[in-house]
């Protein structure tokens, strides 16, 4: 098949940078556009980015030219890797100009016709696209541990359905992008306030684990409650949950590990980047840990562990997420394989 035409936006930037790393020798899109501030554009791109990352940066963009951020670009796709502090007008700029957008940001995650989609646990949500309004669509992906929450939630939900969740983060420093915290903050610490992620997973994961009323062309968000506190730790990669959730239904360990296990709701749909194992669940006594499991599945699989049943109504469990493969561009980049699957 022929390749799609993709364009990065904040393609400078941690998540960038991560885009690009993904979508090298992907199958179905090709980078054919690079754009990031005005202080970059005009600059090659090994001449205007830091490259942080642990491969080498491709040589197919490195001598790319980067652009401004205006709806120029001949492209199909735009992934938008912004910071919300600044993606809103410009996502809006490019989607009034016809373009199909899938952004990292928060900025419209929450509106009512926009999906807010994890594939695995809600792709049909992507059908709400066909009720805005406006030349192009904007897809958006949820915040980076709300990806790991809302995946680890999935089963349990389908089995014993959600009545209460709490969740405590243990979020990655290059969730706050970088430079982001300060060595003289964080070492030898953990700073239990991250700013805005608490109203992020307390309220999308309702919209995410809702239903898709076909009818109307919204989502009935999930009546369950989350209550969440979040905490920046000093580890690079991989945000590290502790959930503890009361069920509607009584609570089956056994049946509960089989669903994480052979949990595979795209198996039909051949996406490369969707993992074989979305889910797994370690057992070990020490597990997960994000030095030895945020990279199971290229980054993309969300690991469980320490499941424990409290009652006949309530567990808990720890889940880890990738935060910037799964949490971030990973989930981007698959939601625009989902989409293409769909409409392609």
């Amino acid at each position: 098949m022929k390749k799609r035409k993709v364009a990065i936006l904040g393609a400078t930037g941690l998540v960038g940078q991560r885009f690009i790393q993904l979508l090298e020798n992907h199958p179905y899109f090709q980078i054919s556009t690079l754009a990031a501030s005005q202080n970059s554009a005009g600059k090659t791109y090994k001449e205007a980015v830091t490259w942080r990352l642990n491969t080498a940066m491709p040589d197919s963009i490195s001598d790319m030219l980067i652009e401004e951020c205006r709806p120029t670009f001949h492209c199909d796709y735009v992934f938008s890797a912004l910071p919300s502090s600044v993606a809103g007008p410009i996502e809006d700029m490019f989607v009034n100009a016809g373009y199909t957008v899938f952004s990292n940001a928060a900025c419209h995650r929450m509106d009512a016709n926009v999906p807010l989609v994890v594939p695995e646990v809600n792709w049909q949500h992507l059908s709400l696209t066909r009720y805005q309004t406006t030349p192009g669509v904007i897809i958006t992906n949820p915040n980076c541990s709300t990806v790991g929450l809302v995946m680890a939630l999935k089963p349990v939900a389908d089995l014993f359905g959600l009545e209460e969740v709490n969740v405590v983060t243990m979020q990655a420093l290059s969730g706050a992008g970088y430079p982001g915290v300060s060595s003289l903050d964080i070492v030898d610490n953990v700073i239990p306030h991250i700013n805005g992620e608490e109203q992020k997973l307390t309220s999308e994961p309702l919209k995410i684990l809702g239903n898709y009323n076909e009818h109307e062309g919204a989502i009935d968000f999930a009546p369950f409650k989350v209550y969440a506190q979040c905490n920046r730790v000093p580890v690079v990669d991989g945000h590290l949950l502790s959930v503890s959730v009361k069920t509607k239904e009584k609570v089956s360990i056994t049946a509960l590990i089989d669903a994480i296990n052979n949990f595979q709701p795209l198996k039909g749909f051949n996406l490369p980047s969707a993992p074989e194992k979305p889910l797994i669940y370690l057992p070990q006594s020490d597990a997960p840990q994000p030095r030895l499991h945020r990279n199971l599945g290229g980054g993309m699989t969300v690991s469980m562990g320490q499941l424990v049943q409290y009652s006949d109504r309530s567990l808990r469990f720890l889940a880890l997420v990738h935060n910037t493969i799964r949490g971030a561009a990973g989930c981007a980049i698959l939601n625009a394989e989902m989409y293409e699957a769909m409409n392609g």
